[in-house]
């Protein structure tokens, strides 16, 4: 017969502790919980046993976990099963489990900084009626299966659920609101079930499905996300059944035309969008979201100037030719001229997305393209290059990236067929000049070489935007926000230093400008390890997210 082993902190003959109490438990033993807290992080490998609140406590009267750094639930192998406790983590995952059977019913996890639940390697699991808030990530499946019913999983400062590496976990019944990032990400050739559940108030998609993803989500409610309620990538597939979406970013259901996806009774609230983003009408709400998307960006006051310049003309004429008024023929094509690591990429996205939300573009990715995508080795094969590169984008942007590298070179020889891509390019630019955009963008001395190489090519770019270098305080910006977004904090003399450093930091043709920003970062991070390391214990959380000054200092002499 299995024992029942009891714990509290103030019974008599009763274990004090619960991982006491887990030394003692044989196979199959039920470790019974009194009322009270228990600050404990309990690491559990081969065990097969089950933790339980006292009959007529509630959840909330149990608590387990608390200030520890490790997990309060960790688990490798055997079998755990958890009933109507709270669980509490501040600085780690409070349940990670690995290849092994775990339960949790009427559990609620109160998660700070990892996961509520964190399933990998091999795991089958069963959650009931659990609620897990305030985690990084609520929910993660990994390479393992199970049920997850009549659960809630909200305030995740991340994606609330994510399910990777061809996890097959079914949810239903389930509520996920509230994620500062996606409601849901499949990936990794994920194929999760999602029947009867809730998903509202993200901060992007409601549901988003890439790399090779393939998820079957019958009668889910997808509501109030800033981006697309429902979004599958190219190479996905899946199946999507009764679905709702409702106050998303348009188009409420996004399929890519490169994913196998089979849609049944489609969502009333929001048509599906076959491609990036289908918006025939425009969407005024979309553009405003762009542009405030752009005016976020660090520095590029000129740039974003010609930007809005662009996109007024464009839509005050589409305003005229609703109207009936005459509008002179257009090109979306631009030249991107400046150093290398000053957003031009980024501006391009914002670009692309800003003509499909016009309704001047059907919508679709910006696909970055150099010399090595577009020239190849024999005569004939350069131009079928180019127009496989320009049918991958359609609907969106080609960005030509170093585009001056296309230009046949003083004294080249016959044999160099990037002249031959230039000259397919000029006749799919106007041949496509509805279908898409072209951005060519390099260095702009360069860039006057490039446009020089056939007659035709400088008239198909209607402007030519110049992106200036980053003064230091922009720097310094740009590099605090990655500091801030890796869960990194600047001790108080830091900042300064960096101010500093990109004050004086020599200026060759070469800079990198954002680049700079980025290889310093990494030299921070190792420098800050190397540091923590040298310890001889283990570092607190306060210590793991602080750069010092000195650390500023020996990155920059590195």
């Amino acid at each position: 017969m299995s024992a029942t082993l009891q714990v509290s902190t103030d019974r008599p003959g009763a274990y004090p502790t619960l991982a006491e109490a887990l030394l003692d438990a044989g196979a199959g033993a039920t470790v019974v919980l009194a009322a009270g807290t228990y600050d404990e992080a309990l690491d559990l490998v081969g065990a097969d046993v089950t933790i339980t609140a006292a009959d007529g406590v509630e959840a909330a009267d149990v608590v387990v976990g608390g200030s520890s750094y490790d997990p309060t639930l960790r688990v490798r192998g055997g079998s755990l099963t958890v009933r109507g406790i709270t669980l509490v983590g501040r600085e780690a995952h409070v349940v990670d489990a690995a290849e092994a059977t775990l339960t949790l019913t009427d559990v609620t996890v109160q998660a700070g900084y990892g996961a509520g639940v964190r399933a990998v390697d091999r795991c089958t699991i069963t959650v009931t009626g659990c609620t897990v808030t305030g985690a990084q990530q609520g929910l993660v499946v990994e390479d393992s299966t199970g049920t997850v019913s009549g659960t809630t999983i909200a305030e995740s400062a991340d994606d609330a659920v994510v399910v990777r590496l061809g996890a097959d976990p079914v949810l239903r019944d389930c509520t996920i609101r509230g994620a500062g990032s996606r409601g849901v990400y499949v990936y990794q050739s994920a194929r999760p079930t999602l029947e009867g559940c809730e998903v509202s108030a993200t901060g992007d998609q409601g549901i988003a499905v890439a790399q090779g993803g393939a998820p079957v989500l019958i009668r889910v409610s997808v509501t109030d996300t800033r981006g697309v309620g429902i979004d599958f990538a190219a190479g996905t597939s899946g199946r999507v059944e009764g679905c709702r979406t409702e106050a998303t970013a348009a188009p409420g259901v996004r399929i890519d035309d490169a994913a196998d996806v089979e849609v049944t009774e489609a969502p009333k609230a929001a048509a599906v969008g076959v491609g990036a983003s289908s918006a025939a009408k425009g969407d005024p709400e979309r553009v405003e979201e762009l542009l405030a998307e752009l005016d976020q960006m660090v520095g590029l006051e000129s740039v974003k100037d010609e930007v809005r310049s662009i996109i007024d003309e464009i839509q005050v004429n589409e305003w005229r030719r609703s109207a009936g008024l005459a509008v002179g023929g257009s090109s979306h094509h631009l030249v991107f001229a400046g150093a290398p690591g000053t957003g031009k990429t980024t501006v391009g996205r914002i670009y692309g997305q800003l003509l499909a939300a016009l309704g001047v573009l059907p919508g679709g990715p910006l696909k970055e393209v150099s010399r090595r995508d577009l020239v190849g080795q024999y005569i004939g094969h350069t131009a079928e290059k180019t127009a496989a590169v320009f049918d991958e984008a359609v609907g969106g942007v080609v960005f030509l990236d170093e585009a001056y590298t296309l230009s046949r070179q003083a004294g080249g020889g016959g044999n160099d067929f990037g002249q031959e891509a230039i000259d397919m390019i000029v006749k799919l630019m106007e041949d496509r000049r509805d279908a898409l955009a072209v951005i060519a963008a390099g260095y702009t001395a360069e860039m006057v070489q490039f446009l020089d190489a056939n007659p035709g090519l400088a008239s198909r770019f209607v402007k030519t935007v110049e992106f200036e270098n980053y003064g230091p305080d922009e720097l310094t910006l740009i590099i605090s926000r990655m500091i801030t977004g890796g869960d990194y904090l600047l001790d108080g003399d830091a900042e300064p230093l960096l101010l500093q450093h990109f004050s004086t930091v020599e200026r060759g043709a070469d800079f990198g400008n954002a680049r700079e920003a980025r290889k310093l970062f990494e030299k921070l991070r190792k420098v800050q390890s190397q540091r923590l390391r040298q310890l001889g214990e283990r570092p607190t959380l306060a210590q793991l997210q602080t750069i010092t000054g000195d650390d500023v200092r020996a990155a920059v002499a590195a």
